[in-house]
């Protein structure tokens, strides 16, 4: 198995190899620097048996880390999340994307490179265009609507986890399937962040379903991401052909 990747000139940039998670990095085309300026530096994992069937195409999810996350360290994506997730399972069944933001700016700033990456990652990977996922948590939780809502057409679901937005992007959401996540004694990123969200996609005729945890604070996606039954509902979210 080789992948080529023509845009990432810059370390790190390790071959990928399935069962784990590796380095690489993305720059956009006509771009220079880091952060909102081209450069996404990312962790990528291939499950365990990509490549062994000829043919055969794997979802894939591109997962948004949070504010604590940011800088130049790679190895801080696996304290949470998806990044976190692969680690613990080689055999995860997805193909799985987690991009670094840089210090002095949020995912808002990235939306175009994190559109070029998804291009770069579907163009040189085995990726099932028709089961593509996003997810987020806290500030990631609002890249993930915001990325969404200006591009509905390449997501088959979207999972926020204790984010949130502006409601009035929502309405370009309404065919893509939403699960929300947040902690009902969050007092960082309060809930109503999720709930305004859910209620306007609700008012549009959305497909949206909301999980307010009762007992949880900020960190509401360690039991979120734990839970199998997220995964299940992923892979039975399809994007029309």
């Amino acid at each position: 198995m080789k992948l080529t990747v023509s845009r990432s000139t810059a370390s790190p940039t390790a071959e990928p190899v399935p069962g784990r998670q590796v380095p690489r990095s993305f720059w956009l085309p006509g771009a220079s620097g880091r952060g909102r300026r081209g450069r996404l530096d990312h962790l990528l994992f291939l499950p365990a048996a990509y490549g062994s069937g000829p043919g055969q195409k794997w979802p894939l999810i591109l997962f948004l880390h949070g504010r604590g996350e940011t800088g130049t360290n790679l190895k801080k994506l696996k304290a949470h999340g998806i990044s976190k997730k692969v680690e613990e399972q080689p055999d995860f069944p997805f193909i799985a994307v987690s991009p670094q933001c840089s210090y002095e700016y949020c995912w808002r700033y990235e939306l175009p490179t994190l559109d070029a990456l998804l291009d770069e990652v579907v163009a040189n990977c085995a990726v099932d265009a028709q089961r593509i996922y996003l997810t987020g948590l806290s500030m990631g939780g609002y890249g993930a609507w915001a990325l969404a809502s200006l591009h509905p057409e390449r997501f088959a679901a979207v999972v926020p986890v204790c984010g949130g937005g502006d409601p009035a992007t929502v309405h370009s959401l309404k065919g893509v399937p939403v699960w929300a996540f947040h902690g009902a004694l969050d007092e960082q990123v309060p809930p109503d962040e999720s709930q305004r969200m859910v209620d306007a996609l609700k008012a549009c005729g959305g497909n949206v379903r909301f999980t307010l945890y009762p007992d949880l604070g900020h960190d509401s996606w360690t039991r979120t991401y734990d839970d199998p039954a997220l995964y299940d509902w992923l892979l039975q979210q399809h994007k029309p052909t």
